[in-house]
């Protein structure tokens, strides 16, 4: 096909690098996994019972026998320890940045066949000879995207998807604010239902190349440093500091209240695995994780001065209800 010339400009062509240019580049973490579920010829796949449905639901959609494990109070697994038949895998999910690669290694050398879901830790690095997944739109800006580490020779035969008509809610937050574009954005999201696997589009590509990794890094970790200092929070989701984190962990037995009041402040804090509250026992250690647990934002686009006022906040609100 030829080549368009001259006309209106495009988007400019990043000249910047992204964080894992030599991984496998897919349109979400979800279709990364299918992928590499496929490739693997993995008729079985051992899942957490505390998980986001979107990952039960394209294993089980595509005719991935389904099997779950409970988590202890220090998150180690329930389930027999024993070396998985060829055909199946055990998915870990590196929770809040908690899972240390020796831990990752420890459940190698038990199970064999393990995948790493890394979306809660863009900046811990794939490990040799182990099946790794990283979600791009939990850290940056981008709609889609996702990576895939493995030794497996993928088919990239796959169309490349197109982000471009995804891209609405993202950029309208960016010169307005999230309530106008919340639709937009839940919008977007159920489009992701039954997406086929599809290579990660140019839009998102180039959009990754123009980050600054290592300031949003540093960000990160400065913002998640003062909210520790003021918000001290000791639980299971915060003995590892993580590298760039994803989001501080604090728990209040109150939390769904606690998110409620904090809404009304303008600060938004999501329920992860909203599922999880449906399907377990109230009293259990995955309902109250996802109950309780507030993954308050410490991200790049912020910096000390939010911080505190998150903090503050908090302890306004902790002040009337004790």
């Amino acid at each position: 096909m030829q080549k368009e010339i001259g006309g209106y400009f495009e988007l400019e062509e990043m000249s910047g690098e992204e964080y894992y240019p030599e991984l496998y580049k897919v349109n979400l973490g979800r279709t990364a996994l299918l992928w590499l579920l496929k490739e693997r010829k993995y008729k079985k796949i051992i899942l957490p019972y505390f998980l986001c449905e979107s990952v039960v639901e394209i294993c089980q959609n595509n005719h991935i026998e389904t099997e779950f494990y409970h988590l202890d109070e220090n998150l180690d697994i329930l389930y027999p320890k024993k070396t998985l038949n060829k055909n199946e895998c055990l998915y870990l999910v590196n929770y809040y940045g908690q899972l240390t690669d020796n831990k990752i290694l420890e459940y190698q050398k038990i199970y064999g066949n393990i995948i790493v879901d890394h979306t809660h830790a863009f900046f811990q690095r794939p490990l040799e000879h182990v099946d790794t997944l990283y979600s791009c739109r939990k850290f940056w800006g981008v709609s889609d995207g996702a990576y895939l580490a493995t030794d497996v020779l993928l088919d990239m035969d796959k169309p490349r998807d197109r982000s471009n008509k995804r891209m609405g809610h993202i950029l309208g937050r960016y010169e307005e604010n999230a309530g106008t574009y919340y639709q937009d954005m839940l919008q977007n999201a159920a489009q992701y239902e039954g997406m086929e696997i599809r290579l990660m589009s140019r839009l998102t590509q180039n959009l990754l190349r123009g980050i600054d990794y290592k300031a949003g890094k540093k960000k990160r970790e400065n913002n998640y440093r003062v909210l520790k200092e003021e918000l001290n929070s000791d639980n299971i989701f915060t003995e590892v500091t993580p590298e760039g984190p994803f989001v501080y962990p604090y728990y209040h037995e109150k939390g769904q209240e606690l998110r409620k009041w904090l809404a009304t402040r303008k600060i938004f804090v999501p329920t992860y695995w909203r599922n999880v509250m449906q399907e377990q026992k109230p009293d259990s250690l995955e309902y109250r994780w996802a109950s309780d647990i507030l993954p308050l934002p410490c991200d790049q686009r912020y910096g000390s001065e939010e911080m505190r006022y998150i903090a503050a906040s908090v302890k306004e609100w902790e002040a009337t209800v004790e």
